[in-house]
């Protein structure tokens, strides 16, 4: 019975005690010092690992570098076997595309694409020049080299260089004779209005540029690309023929020229419907290709009336640069 008395009057003093020495504890933590958080710095960006240079043989690679295309961006993928030098990345498909399959292509011996689409050979003669383009303001010649197969009626034949004239202008593009290739040296040249243009400073992508015309590298050796407002924009690339393309097609390359030649994409973006020569024909608007595309290789004839007397020559048959030519409703010459 005293125990409980006992209890009774020490156990509301004990919770007194124990609720005043609480509030008392609170009230001091909430002026100790907070310690200060941990510092967080965001990840560093890993930029992906550039490629590999590539290796003679090797494939070129490419990427897409568009970060709209997220499952494709930085991707990267080898150009496919016909084009392993010459390919770019599609986003949209996440697929290296060959640029020799484009319309304005003109590659090996000579494949050309028309503006219409359909794919053709030329195969010129070597050593002479053809009108490519001839419009009335825009004139395109090629220069061809080439060797001849005895088993053949006919030259193996590439585009070494070109003449391209507008307004009162002239400006070349070539490869250079080379025996052995080397994807890092220079084997391009460019000359403008006779004053030749300096390709020795790899680190500028700027060749030349004025008021409408613009040469820039696309790569930091043998490819550039030349475009002049309203016009065109002509990429070139100088290839060699290699030791496995010389042996699959019988071109018996050997040591002392590995026949550097250019391969080209045109794009025009106002021509005539008065525009000729081998490719510029096929962007009139009334063009009816004559090739018959079920052959195993589709041949473009008529060789003589493309012949040009040089690389600037304008006196192929075909010339209209120069010239006015009225125009009917339907697009051609009246």
């Amino acid at each position: 019975m005293k125990m409980m008395s006992s209890l009774s009057f020490w156990l509301p003093l004990l919770l007194i005690t124990w609720a005043i020495e609480s509030r008392v504890t609170a009230h001091q933590a909430a002026f100790l010092p907070i310690p200060p958080l941990v510092s967080w710095e965001p990840a560093p960006i890993v930029k992906p690992p550039s490629p590999a240079p590539a290796l003679a043989g090797k494939p070129k690679r490419v990427r897409c570098l568009s970060p709209l295309f997220p499952t494709c961006y930085n991707q990267w993928y080898a150009c496919p076997h016909g084009c392993s030098k010459n390919c770019f990345m599609d986003c949209v498909s996440c697929k290296p595309v060959c640029r020799c399959n484009l319309p304005g292509a003109l590659c090996q011996d000579p494949r050309f694409v028309g503006g219409d689409g359909v794919t053709f050979y030329f195969h010129g003669r070597k050593d002479q020049d053809f009108c490519l383009v001839s419009d009335t303001n825009l004139h395109i010649n090629g220069h061809f080299i080439g060797k001849r197969n005895p088993k053949l009626t006919r030259d193996y034949t590439w585009v070494q260089s070109i003449g391209i004239m507008f307004d009162d202008h002239k400006l070349l593009v070539g490869a250079k004779k080379t025996s052995k290739w080397n994807e890092n040296e220079e084997h391009l040249f460019i000359s403008f209005d006779n004053n030749p243009l300096s390709l020795e400073d790899k680190n500028s992508w700027n060749i030349y540029r004025d008021s409408s015309l613009q040469i820039t590298r696309t790569s930091p050796a043998n490819g550039v690309a030349i475009e002049l407002e309203n016009s065109f924009r002509i990429t070139a690339m100088v290839v060699p023929i290699g030791a496995e393309e010389s042996r699959v097609h019988g071109y018996n390359i050997t040591d002392d020229d590995c026949f550097a030649h250019l391969e080209l994409g045109f794009r025009f973006f106002n021509l005539s419907d008065a525009v000729d020569g081998v490719l510029g024909q096929t962007y009139g608007r009334n063009y009816v290709s004559k090739i018959k595309v079920s052959a195993i290789m589709p041949v473009m004839g008529d060789i003589p009336k493309y012949y040009t007397s040089g690389i600037f020559g304008t006196d192929c048959v075909i010339s209209r640069f120069g010239r006015r030519i009225p125009v009917t409703d339907l697009g051609r010459e009246m």
